[in-house]
């Protein structure tokens, strides 16, 4: 089973991925781009005084581990632990909605 598997390896991420349409996957996904967009409005901040903060909120995907609920939990977890620092950065705070996505 396992080598089959690894032979159809060429068709992660295209749309012929049998995994690549689940909700799990496309939340991983928006996790990638909001994390991205995050942190090009954290960087032009950066300075020494906020390095050790704005280093937390870039470590936050770290604590996102596990599948399916498990998942779920650390992701809710990260979320809480982002809004936190950011507030304490006090740096586009404004700019993320409540569920952890940024604003249009």
């Amino acid at each position: 089973m396992f080598p089959l598997l690894a032979g159809l390896r060429f068709l992660r991420g295209s749309l012929l991925d049998p995994f690549g349409h689940t909700e799990e996957r496309k939340s991983e996904r928006a996790l990638i781009a909001t994390y991205r967009k995050t942190m090009a409005e954290l960087l032009p901040h950066l300075h020494a005084d906020n390095l050790a903060q704005i280093i937390a909120v870039a470590s936050i995907p770290e604590d996102i581990r596990g599948y399916g609920h498990v998942k779920e939990r650390h992701l809710q977890a990260a979320k809480k632990k982002e809004a936190a620092l950011l507030a304490a950065l006090k740096i586009s705070s404004q700019a993320m909605k409540p569920d952890g996505r940024h604003a249009a």
